[in-house]
């Protein structure tokens, strides 16, 4: 009888010793560790998946843990850890859905590639199935642009929380919700394809947010008086189309006939050459008023431009620009 109860007492003090390793002492994985829990994984598995990265010391003191506390549902998602933790509170993060989330920075003027880029840079997939959604996916803004032929210009700039779990129809619909959001907030409701495609191209131009009105009145000026628009941008955007930008403008660029050429054709692109942010659109809304027609960069750094009626002014202004270059 005794020896009966000898081997009980070692039996419940190794089950308590190995309860106190599995479940109440810490572990610090070796570097920063993060773990995928995907969506309809067993306990089991998540505590396999623990285990294996290094975050837990007992996948099955794990479970049982998990038996007791029914009512901690264990969230799915990308987990990061970093601290020291027990099983308990790695548990009770599980539960809360402590879920880590990537930062995207979009800044304004980005268009659907570097938007692309910048997610798959983020760890958040690949760079060519955001490209997809954001072709495709056109009846996400079907009710505000019946003409969009993809979802560039409405991918709106902002800075993002992005998480594992969220694919990517779910980001860029996140986008487009923020774009839908803003343009109430500034009273956006008519004339929507043009506004925006003409936003994207006063965004690309503008360094100084000041001037995006002048800018904006030059391309109108210009559209009035039914000559080409003849802005770099739309060149540079038709070459990223075709797959053959370099990073700089070249003469073969000038010559493509792609509709997004405007300096070979006349009127505003298709659609818009990037995601305008909200200084950009108000400046395509409220353009000022000006007679000007030309516009050349001052050339001392400061991103600001010289404005010009006539195309005399605008070649003096070229010369002013070209001798700032070579004076830098």
């Amino acid at each position: 009888m005794r020896r009966l109860f000898a081997i009980f007492v070692l039996v419940v003090l190794g089950l308590g010793l190995w309860l106190v390793y599995g479940i109440f002492l810490p572990i610090k994985p070796a570097q920063t560790t993060f773990v995928m829990l995907h969506p309809g994984w067993s306990s089991r598995r998540i505590a396999q998946q623990l285990k294996s990265s290094g975050v837990i010391r007992s996948a099955n003191a794990f479970v049982l843990l998990h038996y007791f506390r029914p009512a901690h549902k264990l969230k799915a998602g990308e987990y990061k850890f970093d601290a020291s933790a027990n099983a308990i509170e790695v548990g009770d993060r599980l539960a809360k859905g402590d879920i880590y989330t990537h930062t995207v920075v979009i800044p304004e003027g980005y268009n659907m590639f570097e938007i692309a880029q910048a997610i798959q840079d983020s760890g958040l997939g690949s760079a060519e199935d955001f490209l997809k959604v954001a072709r495709d996916d056109v009846s996400l803004i079907r009710n505000i642009d019946p003409q969009a032929q993809t979802l560039e210009g409405y991918l709106f700039p902002d800075t993002y929380q992005f998480t594992r779990t969220q694919s990517m129809q779910d980001m860029v619909a996140m986008m487009v919700k923020r774009f839908e959001q803003e343009a109430t907030k500034i009273g956006l409701r008519d004339n929507v394809h043009t506004i925006v495609t003409m936003a994207s191209i006063v965004e690309k131009e503008s360094a100084a947010a000041d001037e995006r009105p002048e800018i904006a009145s030059v391309y109108y000026n210009r559209l009035a008086k039914r000559m080409g628009l003849a802005a770099d941008p739309t060149v540079a955007y038709a070459a990223m189309l075709s797959g053959n930008y370099r990073g700089t403008i070249y003469r073969s660029d000038l010559d493509a006939d792609s509709p997004y050429n405007t300096y070979k054709h006349a009127g505003l692109p298709p659609g818009p050459i990037a995601n305008p942010g909200v200084g950009a659109l108000e400046a395509a809304m409220n353009p000022a008023k000006t007679d000007y027609l030309f516009f050349v960069a001052e050339g001392n750094g400061s991103g600001r431009h010289r404005f010009s009626s006539t195309f005399e002014e605008h070649e003096k202004n070229v010369i002013a620009y070209r001798r700032a270059m070579n004076g830098h």
